[in-house]
Parts: C-alpha cells; structure tokens; sequence
C-alpha cells in the first residue's frame, strides 16, 4: 500500500493538465507522450538504434494516459511493449546473420499465418476479458487496435518490411478512437504517426532494395 502511494506520489504530477484543447485537459504526460512518441518513430524510419531506449520512456508515459482514459487493453500493452523494446534492441544489433546487425526484409508466409491466427485469438480473448472484467465502453476496439500492434512491434522488431502496412492501420483505428476518448493531442499524435508510417514504408522498402541490388552486382564466389 505504501509502495502504491509512493509511486502515485511520484507519478501524479505527470498527470497534471498543462493546457486544455478543445475544451478537454491535455496532461504533462499526454504532451510528453506526444512528444517521446514522434521522436521515436522518426528514429525507426531512420533505422536508428536509440529508438528503442527512448521507445521505453514513450511507453511508460502511454500506459498512464491510457489508465486515465480506460482503454486497459491499450495500458496493458505498453507493459508488454517495455519487454519487446529491449528484446528489440537486442535483435536489432544482434539478431542478424552470425549475430550481426538485422536488415529489413520481407514477411514469410510461415509468419503470416502465425501473426494471423494469434492475432484472431488474441482479439477474441482481450475483446471477452475487456467486456466482462472491467468497465471499458470500448471492448473490441481496443483489443484490435491492441493485437494488431503487438503484431506491428513483433515485424518492428524483425526488420520485416509489412510491419509499418500494420502500424498504418492500427493508426486508421486509433486516431478516431482516441479523438472519441477525449485524448485529442494523443490523437494528433497517431496522425503524425500515420504520416510517419508512410515514410518508413518508403524509406525501408527502398533501403531493401539498395541492398539486393548491391548484391545482385557482388561477384559469385
């Protein structure tokens, strides 16, 4: 109980208002969210490593908001999130061939199909705990919204090129939903977001290419 408090204590000041857009109090944590949040997408698209310490920090402060606005599912992601940063960290410097650096590639169909059926269970189940467990007004929206990031984050981790096809649409569903929920600068956020996804889209696919057309020209042997 003390340990709560303490850590309330500490916290609380995050959730502070700093200014209020359209009508609604925008927190400290909610304009540091925003902020952490588009640095480190930038970062992905850019295939820079510090992505992924400063994807902790936007995580932690996410999971905040999101306990104040009631999409559990989506604050009991960004727990599991801390977890795959650091695996992702890993992977990125030593998940490659022969413990090298990862490069981006395409998604198997063996993953696929794997991403699909776990992403359907994942859903169902979050969907069912969400609606009899607690008193979220949005259940299935942020199971998928959930599933399909934790799927994104997965491909992220992986270099897999269709990771930012599934990142731009877990942003079509979050923008609005978020916009419903009363967090409108975390809304804007998932816009930029969106724009951000385009850009690593093009940016990793054209790297991927660079790379085969490097080695198509290599000699054999």
């Amino acid at each position: 109980m003390g340990a709560s408090l303490a850590l309330h204590d500490l916290l609380g000041p995050l959730l502070r208002p700093v200014f209020f857009l359209g009508g609604v109090p925008t927190t400290w944590a909610e304009l540091l969210g925003f902020v952490t949040g588009a640095v480190t997408v930038w970062l992905v698209v850019r295939q820079n490593i510090w992505n992924w310490p400063l994807g902790i920090a936007n995580v932690v402060l996410l999971g905040l908001i999101f306990v104040e606005g009631r999409l559990y599912a989506d604050a009991g992601l960004q727990a599991v999130y801390v977890v795959l940063q650091f695996w992702g960290w890993w992977s990125w410097l030593y998940g490659g061939q022969a413990r090298t650096r990862l490069t981006v590639r395409r998604t198997s169909r063996v993953e696929w199909s794997v991403l699909t059926v776990a992403g359907l269970v994942v859903t169902g189940v979050l969907t069912w705990l969400l609606s009899t467990w607690t008193d979220s007004d949005v259940p299935f929206w942020d199971s998928v919204t959930t599933t399909i990031s934790l799927m994104a984050t997965y491909g992220q981790s992986r270099k897999l090129l269709e990771s930012w096809w599934l990142w731009i649409a877990a942003d079509l569903v979050y923008i609005p939903l978020y916009a419903v929920k009363g967090l409108h600068l975390t809304s804007v956020l998932y816009f930029v977001f969106l724009g951000l996804c385009v850009a690593g889209l093009v940016d990793w696919r054209r790297d991927r290419s660079a790379r085969q057309t490097v080695t198509a020209a290599e000699p054999a042997g």
